[in-house]
């Protein structure tokens, strides 16, 4: 049974989070438009974007393990048409609820220009526009009462990988994906143990999250968990730049904090060496520091068990907090008063 405070059973949408993958193929199957392209621009706003973060990572692997050339990747997140996009670029509108107002304002501009592009949802006006002027439009399904779009990144990823498939953008990568998506089911409850004790750590602190270069989206996932679930501020930077400028802010530190450092194998050795110097540092200044190694075979795998371990980390917070983890009710109000 979920907890008396998680009223929408959060807790199943992070356990069934990895099996979304192969639904996510199966969503964008037919989505295809006329035209050759070398890259995509996704428009969408919070949890309809954050996916894309997660996708550079894993193409940039891609490139690198297979040496093949990827789609370029831009991202939106903002109203109306982003500047100094290639001709041959493909467009994703992404909006989960389908309302998000400044992807249907990019939307309505995608259409004046007339440019190639793919509508996702789950429903909404986008939906209802795309099919109006004929916009092919992958639904996103709503697997559960009250589901909310930052928990929806396997359907989102997974479709937009297909698209690219679809478009002879990328190899076939489906088979390496649900493989390493069900490493992390099979993880699944080590790691929720492994993210109830680390939101004992950041219990009354504020968190910090580091991550490398090549993983500053992770480090920006696990930043708008905490803010989401766990309704408390977080913030988020990247090694190497962080050394150069950030750290020099807790020569005093105006309040409590526990800095996250996601530490990966494959990072640079100099990167690595900057970690526990880093950590000695702050820990100089009376800083907490937690330095956590990713865990897993592949960089995609080590991501996808990091974003859970950031996902139960933030919804044992929550609970610790007395805060259901699922309904976000500012974001809701603010969009009531900007009417």
């Amino acid at each position: 049974m979920p907890h008396p405070l998680d009223t929408h059973d959060f807790h199943s949408m992070i356990t069934e989070s990895p099996l979304q993958f192969a639904t996510g193929f199966s969503l964008a199957k037919d989505a295809r438009v006329e035209g050759e392209f070398t890259g995509v621009c996704v428009s969408g706003m919070g949890g309809s974007a954050l996916p894309v973060d997660v996708l550079r990572i894993y193409l940039n692997d891609v490139a690198k393990r297979h040496r093949v050339s990827v789609p370029a990747l831009y991202q939106n997140r903002n109203y109306g048409m982003p500047q100094g996009i290639p001709a041959n670029t493909l467009y994703i509108l992404s909006s989960y609820s389908g309302n998000t107002e400044e992807t249907l304002e990019t939307l309505e501009a995608v259409i004046q220009a007339g440019l190639p592009a793919i509508g996702m949802s789950a429903g909404g006006a986008l939906e209802a526009r795309c099919k109006e002027v004929g916009i092919p439009h992958v639904k996103l399904p709503i697997p559960s009462e009250g589901f909310q779009p930052r928990m929806g990144t396997g359907f989102f990823i997974a479709s937009l990988l297909e698209i690219c498939i679809n478009h002879g953008m990328l190899p076939d990568v489906r088979e390496e994906v649900l493989h390493d998506a069900a490493l992390v089911a099979s993880k699944i409850q080590e790691i929720e143990k492994e993210g109830e004790a680390l939101s004992q750590k950041v219990a009354g602190k504020t968190p910090v999250i580091y991550a490398p270069d090549q993983l500053r989206g992770l480090a920006m996932v696990w930043k708008i968990k905490m803010n989401e679930n766990a309704k408390t501020p977080a913030f988020w930077n990247y090694f190497p730049e962080l050394n150069h400028n950030e750290m020099v802010g807790f020569t005093l530190p105006q309040g409590a904090f526990l800095v996250i450092m996601l530490r990966d194998r494959e990072d640079h050795p100099r990167n690595q060496k900057r970690f526990e110097l880093t950590a000695e540092l702050l820990r100089e200044k009376g800083v907490e520091v937690e330095i956590l190694d990713t865990k897993g075979e592949s960089v995609f795998n080590r991501v996808l068990m990091s974003i859970a371990l950031g996902d139960f980390t933030s919804y044992f917070l929550a609970l610790a907090y007395g805060q259901d983890p699922t309904p976000v009710d500012m974001v809701e109000k603010f969009k009531k008063l900007l009417v």
